[in-house]
This record gives structure tokens, C-alpha cells and sequence, in this order.
């Protein structure tokens, strides 16, 4: 299944907010969020499985969907770099 990247910006005020309902409404997002609001980044980070760009976004609460940057990425091997450089 492909992964994305999820980048949530929140403000101050959405801090709280933004934790509770992940906490309710996606307590496995939550598990996998790593948060920069204690060093002043209100933002949320998760790699995630999904089926979809757009499934990966509605992870999210309602109110940080449109602000976040969704991402699909991928691990890339040695060997596929040394494929890389014969291409």
C-alpha cells in the first residue's frame, strides 16, 4: 500500500483542538504524529498507509485538511540508485 507524508499546520489556538479530535476521531493517526508545538512548530508529521492521496488527507480533522501538505513518498535502495546512474 502506498505511504504519505502528512504535514498539518495549526495555529496556537487550533493546538488543542487539533489534538483532541485526533485523539478521538484518529486515535492510530495520532500514534503515528510527531508534533513540533513544544518548540514553537505548530505543526503535525505522519507517514501513513493509504490507498490514496486524498484518503491519507481525511485522516485528518476537518479543519486542518485544506492546509495540509499530503505528500506520497517512498524508500529508495542503494540498488535502485545504481539502477539510477545506468539509466
Amino acid at each position: 500500500m502506498p505511504e504519505f507524508m502528512i504535514e498539518a499546520p495549526h495555529t496556537t489556538e487550533e493546538c488543542l483542538q487539533t489534538l483532541d479530535t485526533m485523539e478521538t476521531e484518529e486515535p492510530k493517526l495520532l500514534e503515528e504524529s510527531w508534533f513540533g508545538c513544544m518548540a514553537g512548530d505548530h505543526t503535525s508529521y505522519a507517514t501513513v498507509e493509504a490507498s490514496s492521496e486524498s484518503e491519507a488527507r481525511s485522516m485528518l480533522p476537518d479543519f486542518l485538511q485544506d492546509k495540509a501538505r499530503v505528500v506520497e513518498v517512498t524508500k529508495i535502495t542503494p540498488e535502485q540508485i545504481k539502477s539510477f546512474h545506468q539509466m
